[in-house]
């Protein structure tokens, strides 16, 4: 019996929503840059929360403390993550870029055991192991296939990586303070639309690069599905731990994978993939476990 509220099919949740709006940015990526893919992405997500608020925003425990928590991480996730996010995807391709941001896990940890002192189980670091060699074995290219990016690019995923695991350990502080998962993701992604739109519009915006209005369904059904995983991680972190929840949602590139090969035509199936596939599963189920 599928226990459909478990901080673990939230988590696996979350990584089908991340997995395939890392999908959908790719395609609005054909047509406009990554910080013009953001600036509909992330508002569009803060509009429909907006939308949702009177419906699910309970205002009655208000905590100023997680509030500010939260808030804090918005300056830097998702807004940051979000740009990081689609500029690797372009560079790097979906699966690749997804691959390498998969370290995740080890950075949400790290944080989670100096912030929370908490320390995961042998069987959790032994599945986070086989997750994350798992995800990187899907970027194994074969012989005939060269790398077109330099390597300095991997820093862009990386420090994505290192900002969203980091968002999750905080994350899971402030709603220790305030469960209250909905305002969390509400007040998160309205702080990070208002610097994203800054930063794009401001006085000091960068020259803006050519816009075509038919990237922006792509953007904002990305905005839709992050916000979504978005919703789903943080209420999995309000009942699980930071290491069971970063560790089955960075299997999302296996997603990114699968569905890139099968709509996007530019994944082929090899020996390397198909055991990143099975590492990652196995993975999951030793974290879950553990």
């Amino acid at each position: 019996m599928i226990d459909w509220s478990s901080p673990e099919f939230l988590s696996l949740s979350a990584a089908f929503a991340l997995g395939a709006a890392i999908v959908a940015s790719k395609l609005g990526l054909r047509d406009i840059s990554a910080l013009s893919g953001a600036c509909i992405s992330v508002p569009t997500t803060a509009l429909l929360l907006l939308c949702l608020s009177p419906f699910y925003f309970d205002s009655s425990g208000w905590q100023n403390e997680a509030a500010l928590v939260f808030a804090l991480i918005g300056l830097f996730f998702p807004a940051l993550v979000t740009i990081l996010n689609f500029e690797a995807n372009n560079r790097m391709g979906p699966t690749v870029a997804s691959t390498v941001g998969s370290v995740t896990p080890l950075f949400a940890v790290a944080v989670a055991i100096v912030l929370l002192g908490e320390a995961p189980s042998a069987i959790t670091v032994l599945g986070i192991v086989a997750v994350v060699g798992g995800v990187m074995a899907l970027s194994v290219q074969g012989s005939g296939v060269s790398r077109s990016w330099p390597l300095w690019v991997l820093l862009i995923p990386l420090i994505g990586a290192a900002v969203r695991g980091s968002a999750q350990a905080i994350a899971k502080f402030g709603l220790a303070i305030w469960p209250n998962w909905f305002a969390a993701v509400l007040i998160g992604y309205l702080v990070s639309a208002a610097i994203i739109l800054l930063f794009a519009f401001g006085p000091l915006a960068a020259r803006r690069s050519a816009f075509h209005w038919r990237a922006v369904p792509w953007f904002a059904l990305a905005g839709i599905l992050n916000g979504a995983g978005m919703l789903l991680m943080y209420a999995a972190l309000t009942g699980g731990s930071v290491a069971t929840v970063a560790s089955i949602v960075a299997i999302y590139p296996a997603i990114t994978f699968m569905l890139s090969a099968a709509f996007l035509r530019d994944e082929t199936p090899t020996v390397f993939s198909l055991l990143g596939v099975a590492l990652t599963l196995a993975g999951v189920i030793l974290v879950t476990q553990g």
